[in-house]
């Protein structure tokens, strides 16, 4: 690494010594730029929050009272000796890149991304850097998602066999993006009801109005009987639960990148799974990677060592940066503990 680069890394997080802040830290510090709302990568903590408008809402929702300010895609701000930007990332709603320039030079935090627009996150820009960092959850060959359109339609199919067999439709998936993606993008044919968390944080997207159906909190009271044949949404910690049961008979399904794995569904004992990810697959990655027109490319949480070879395979100066990002806590229980593809490589992202 040359001497005195735009960022380092240390054992708080991505730090930019021209400009005295952190990019996503892991540990409390006094500036924290962050990229999305996830609790992997906004902690609690902090002294200062800077993240996109659309960002701050979920931010506050789960952080509580804190010291934060906002910033418009594209827009530039000097901080120290260096000028930062946000740009979106397609990961979830209000997911943000951040460049960080210094006399000319670009270096981009990716935070997590994907590149297939969802219709609800604001759609991934490509930024173009001297060097980026990108996340690689899916940097395996073995991951290659279909069309957006499609899995939905396999969703609905799904969900109307179920509601003909008169039961339920539980389908798992993280509370903050891929469930209000989800509800947003299957053909409604019944009531969606939803997990508390899950009606949290639609709640709190709905407000800053983001277009989302109408959904049913699943209190106490509202059930198979009260909504028969519905979708209900929830965490996939809720699957299998008591709170699942009390909907009567039902089919339970799991949307995650994990459920390309035909292990992991049998470790979850499910049935059905739907491959749905917030995450780039291999494609995406290096679609990514290429359109910025980087030569190096520090790769992070992951299936790093894999990917790192490719990339320098491929001419590329590539690093893999160490950090704690990629383990949800209502995630973690999907990925894998090791490379099903690959025996020794690393794994790890809430998917």
């Amino acid at each position: 690494m040359a001497e005195n680069p735009v960022l380092t890394f240390t054992d708080r997080g991505i730090f930019c010594p021209d400009g005295g802040f952190f990019i996503d830290p892991w540990r409390p510090v006094d500036h924290a730029l962050i990229t999305h709302g996830h609790s992997d990568h906004a902690r609690w903590g902090h002294r200062r929050y800077l993240a996109t408008h659309q960002a701050l809402p979920v931010m506050r929702q789960r952080l509580g009272q804190i010291d934060a300010a906002g910033i418009a895609y594209g827009e530039r701000l000097q901080i120290g000796g260096v000028t930062v930007s946000f740009h979106p990332a397609g990961h979830v709603p209000g997911s943000a890149q951040i460049a960080v320039e210094r006399r000319g030079e670009v270096w981009v935090v990716s935070g997590d991304y994907k590149v297939e627009p969802d219709g609800l996150a604001e759609g991934f820009v490509p930024v173009r850097c001297h060097a980026f960092i990108s996340e690689c959850t899916f940097g395996l060959p073995v991951f290659r998602w279909q069309p957006q359109a499609r899995v939905m339609e396999d969703i609905t199919r799904w969900w109307a066999a179920n509601a003909a067999a008169g039961k339920m439709s539980i389908l798992g998936a993280y509370s903050f993006g891929k469930a209000q993606r989800l509800m947003a993008g299957v053909e409604r044919i019944g009531p969606i009801l939803t997990h508390g968390a899950v009606e949290e944080m639609t709640a709190t997207l709905r407000a800053q109005g983001y277009p989302l159906p109408e959904t049913v909190r699943a209190v106490a009271g509202v059930d198979g009987k009260t909504h028969p044949g519905a979708l209900v949404i929830a965490p996939p910690a809720a699957l299998g639960s008591a709170w699942a049961r009390r909907f009567g008979p039902a089919e339970e399904a799991f949307a995650s990148g994990w459920m390309a794995v035909r292990g992991i569904r049998r470790r979850r004992a499910l049935g059905t799974g739907f491959v749905v990810s917030d995450h780039a697959d291999w494609d995406g990655l290096n679609s990514a990677i290429r359109a910025t027109g980087c030569e190096r490319v520090f790769v992070t949480h992951g299936y790093t060592a894999p990917f790192r070879r490719w990339l320098a395979e491929k001419g590329y100066d590539a690093g893999i940066v160490a950090t704690e990002y990629g383990e949800e806590a209502e995630e973690a229980a999907a990925a894998p503990v090791a490379d099903p593809a690959a025996p020794g490589a690393e794994a790890g992202g809430a998917p």
